[in-house]
């Protein structure tokens, strides 16, 4: 154990005393807020735009349930686990930042161009202030439970354990927003072929922090 917390220090140190990374990672938090900022701009138009509900083949057939749990508390979990990756590869911070970042942004533009309503039959999602912050019943387009851990799969794909992880986790974000009824399966369905796109927008944008990810 000593040895292994002793390897991350060391790496933490190497990365860190490096200016250009230490720019970048601060340049990514930067980003990182100004596009939390713009979604929360963004949620709040969706939701006052909010139209009338569609119906949708999937729904028609997957069962109701309070998905409360897994949509709230699991992303924090989702987030904690993200935070441990980054502090174990310290290297992928800027680009992991960045990418977010871009994902934020993009889903935040998607969100308020098209105003569906949210599902009728979606169980009482308890929100409090904080989390309203990042999410409310307007914000459908795409999906950010699915998107997200799918894009982390991406970044970290030359690793098996933590690709597999993040598919995994994905796949269960996708399933629970559909049971919960808080996203259309169209939301979930797109949510992989956007977020392809975002990987591969954010790999151009942040070529030298991606290259500088994954090389050995």
């Amino acid at each position: 154990m000593r040895f292994g917390m002793n390897n991350i220090i060391a790496k933490h140190k190497e990365h860190w005393s490096k200016k250009s990374f230490l720019h970048s990672t601060l340049s990514g938090f930067l980003l990182l807020l100004a596009s939390l900022i713009v979604n929360y701009n963004a949620v709040n138009y969706a939701d006052s735009k909010a139209s009338s509900p569609v119906t949708d083949l999937f729904l028609d057939i997957l069962p109701i349930k309070n998905m409360d749990f897994i949509f709230i508390y699991g992303a924090i979990i989702f987030i904690f686990i993200v935070f441990i990756v980054v502090m174990n590869h310290p290297k992928f911070l800027p680009f992991v930042l960045k990418s977010v970042a871009v994902f934020v942004l993009i889903r935040s533009f998607s969100m308020i161009l098209t105003h569906i309503g949210p599902i009728p039959d979606q169980p009482p999602l308890d929100l409090n202030r904080f989390f309203k912050i990042f999410t409310d019943e307007g914000d459908l387009f795409f999906s950010g439970h699915t998107g997200i851990p799918y894009l982390m799969a991406l970044i970290f794909w030359k690793d098996k354990k933590l690709k597999l992880l993040f598919l995994t986790l994905s796949m269960i974000g996708g399933l629970s927003v559909l049971i919960g009824r808080m996203h259309y399966s169209i939301d979930v369905f797109a949510a992989f072929f956007i977020t392809f796109g975002i990987f591969h927008i954010s790999k151009n944008l942040f070529k030298e922090d991606y290259e500088y990810a994954i090389k050995d």
